[in-house]
Formats: C-alpha cells, structure tokens, sequence
C-alpha cells in the first residue's frame, strides 16, 4: 500500500506538465544505505519543469534523494526517484527524477526552446479560429516554423558534442535553411510589388534595396566562373 500511495504522485505530475524530448548529459549524485557516496553519469531524455527522465546504468533506488548536476551549465538541484523503467538498452535504465523544488531553466536552452514552440503552436490554433487576415496567419506560421528548426538545430548540436561528433557540421544545414526562407520572402514580397503593396513611400526601402543589390552581385560571383549557367527562376 505504501509503495502504491508513494507512487501517485508521479502520476499526477505526468498530467499536469507534457515532457519534450531534448538530450542533457548530467551528472547524478546520492548516497547508499550505508553512507557510500554514489556518482553516475547520465543522459536526461524526456524532460519538464517538474523533472525529467534519466537514462542511467546504475541508479538509487526508489523514493531516494539525489544531486542532479547539469553538464552543460553546470547547474545543480536536488531530486528523488519516482519511477524505474525497461530501456531498449539492456545496459541502462530508464529513470524517472521529480524536482523537490520545480524549474523552468534548469534543462537549459533547447528545452525553452521546445516548451516555447510548444506553446506558439497552441497560439497558432487560437488565431485559426479568430478569423484573422491569412497573410498574418502564414507569418505567424512561419515564425513558429523557425523556432521550431532553430531549437532541433540545438538539439543536433548538443547531441553530435555528446557523441564526439564535430558539432560544425550542423551549420550548413542552417544556412541551406536560411536560403530557403530568404528565398521564400524573395517570391512573397515579389507579390507584393505586383499587388502594389510595396511602393517607393514603403518604410525600409531604400536599405532593402541597397541589401538586394549587394547579395545579387555576390551571388552572381559564385556563378560568373561556373559552367554551369544559373537556372532561370520559372514563373
């Protein structure tokens, strides 16, 4: 019966916070029965304001307390284990910490960053049903589009650092994502000017043109020694 009541609120904190799924490596600290300090490497996996679960090859055992230390920053904070999962992994366990004192930081950045998307999105289905302007709605979207990209960019980071992967290569692929948008307004704003939306009195112009002058001819550079001529954009 104990064990049963001393459960239920675990229960309740999975309902009352979602989880987001980000890679944190920390450091777990707890002392045995008999008084031997314990200090274990980990990989938080799922984690909330409330807590998180950790994936460990040896771990306390329930209801004990224990010093969680964030690698990455550097933070530390008190915990107790709630719960003890399988793992694919016959080598580890997957074990569920609840914060005695509940933080919205201590999972660092990537976390905020995928609460906050989390929360965008929630907006997003708000303003559906406002009837408000589909121009504002699709630059809504995109915004939250962006953010969402942006914190998998962090999450890829942080994952090729733990796997002594070169983090570097993350970079490129932002860039190509950075095309892609700016490509995007290109053909919107194009609109635009053909709706007659933008006009010479638009506050801005004149630095937008000055900013499209200057990235035309550098990107005409990277074609003026190719032989391969640049594709004409098709209508």
């Amino acid at each position: 019966m104990n064990e049963t009541a001393g459960q239920r609120p675990t229960k309740k904190e999975q309902r009352r916070a979602m989880r987001f799924s980000v890679v944190v490596p920390v450091k777990a600290k707890w002392q045995e029965s008999s008084g031997k300090s314990i200090t274990e490497s980990a990989h938080a996996r799922e984690v909330n304001a409330h807590g998180g679960l950790l994936d460990m090859k040896a771990y306390p055992p329930m209801g004990r307390q224990l010093e969680i230390t964030n690698l990455i920053s550097g933070e530390a904070t008190q915990a107790r284990v709630v719960a003890i999962r399988g793992s694919k992994d016959a080598s580890t366990r997957g074990v569920a910490i609840e914060f005695l004192v509940p933080s919205d930081g201590f999972w660092g950045v990537n976390f905020q960053l995928r609460k906050t998307t989390a929360e965008l999105v929630k907006v997003e289905q708000t303003i559906k049903s406002g009837g408000i302007e589909p121009r504002i709605l699709s630059e809504f979207r995109d915004a939250v589009d962006y953010v969402r990209k942006t914190a998998w960019a962090v999450q890829e980071w942080q994952e090729r650092q733990l796997r002594e992967h070169d983090p570097q290569t993350v970079l490129p692929l932002l860039t190509a994502e950075r095309i892609r948008r700016g490509t995007e307004l290109s053909k919107a704003i194009t609109a635009d000017l053909a709706a007659y939306q933008v006009t010479r009195e638009t506050i801005g112009i004149d630095e937008f043109f000055r900013a499209v002058e200057s990235l035309h001819h550098r990107v005409a550079d990277l074609f003026r020694d190719s032989s391969a001529p640049l594709e004409k954009t098709k209508a």
